[in-house]
């Protein structure tokens, strides 16, 4: 996995610090939450289990890190199902299609099915306007298939200036090849001729085996101080993602027996909160790793139901 924080030069190797700081600064473009939790200890989600039906979870930080899963999360996901519990994935990954992430749960050890699996990229799909000969500028990576997108032109962004400012609207879905470079010839372009931006993946990090990436949020955010342009967001923390994988399910349980487990206050958490669901944050693993969570909720004005 390329490591990214080198390709931007004026900020250091991301850090939980520096991260938490990143998403302190975007704060007045993230939903607010609708309620807040009471930050109680826990030491198992199997303490808690009973009290919900369904279970949301996040991936990464949660049930792996980068390519790897979390020891234990595989066999919590079973003892989950064997109390009759339902579990889906709700994850802010838009980089590859869905069957390259249904491969790479298999491989992990986990036993989802397609349709427990939610994906930022998913959400995106549900409501990219098909405007037939439109060119799209896609920040996303070549080894990956975009037939999935339905994009009647797609130009994968690279060096070429002249892509950039071809395309009509913007997709932003995977980061790993991103540089400083084209990121300079997003923003000149956007200057000079505003055009809609549309976000797969509202993350500005992610937690991989060597320390955190840049995500496509990231470099959104960036763009979203051109004068013009609003990029549009899909996957957590705003509601979009959440009301795919609610439409899943034939019978939805309520917000109060529906719990949201994840490792990020400002995706998550305030996710979670906002559409009215429980909410829980793990911290051994993610983008809280070694910070002081109680002081953490009160800089952000987030807080979960449960801290484990």
């Amino acid at each position: 996995m390329v490591a990214q924080a080198h390709f931007v030069k004026d900020i250091p190797a991301p850090t939980p610090e520096w991260a938490f700081a990143a998403y302190q600064k975007i704060r007045n473009r993230l939903p607010q939450p609708q309620r807040q939790g009471a930050t109680r200890s826990i030491s198992s989600l199997s303490d808690i289990a009973e009290d919900f039906d369904l279970i949301l979870f996040d991936a990464y930080g949660v049930l792996t890190v980068g390519e790897r899963a979390i020891p234990g999360a595989a066999e919590m996901i079973s003892a989950l199902r064997a109390r009759g519990k339902q579990v889906m994935v709700v994850s802010n990954s838009a980089g590859y299609p869905k069957s390259i992430m249904m491969q790479r749960y298999s491989r992990l050890g986990f036993d989802f099915t397609p349709e427990e699996v939610v994906s930022s990229r998913e959400a995106m799909l549900a409501a990219l306007p098909r405007r037939p000969g439109e060119c799209w500028g896609a920040m996303a990576e070549a080894c990956f298939d975009t037939s999935d997108l339905q994009c009647d032109r797609l130009q994968l962004l690279a060096d070429d200036p002249e892509d950039y400012v071809k395309a009509d609207r913007f997709m932003l879905i995977g980061s790993g090849s991103w540089t400083a470079h084209r990121q300079g010839l997003l923003v000149s372009a956007l200057r000079d001729r505003p055009r809609p931006v549309i976000v797969g993946n509202p993350d500005l990090v992610a937690p991989r085996e060597a320390g955190f990436t840049l995500e496509p949020g990231y470099f959104a955010h960036r763009l979203a101080e051109i004068d013009g342009v609003e990029p549009d967001f899909f996957g957590k923390p705003f509601s979009n993602i959440f009301e795919l994988a609610l439409s899943r399910i034939a019978a939805p349980p309520p917000p109060e027996r529906t719990l949201m487990v994840g490792d990020t206050l400002h995706t998550d958490i305030l996710g979670g909160n906002q559409m009215g669901l429980r909410t829980a944050l793990m911290t051994g693993f993610g983008a809280l790793k070694g910070l002081g969570v109680s002081q953490a909720c009160e800089d952000a004005g987030i807080f979960p139901d449960y801290v484990l």
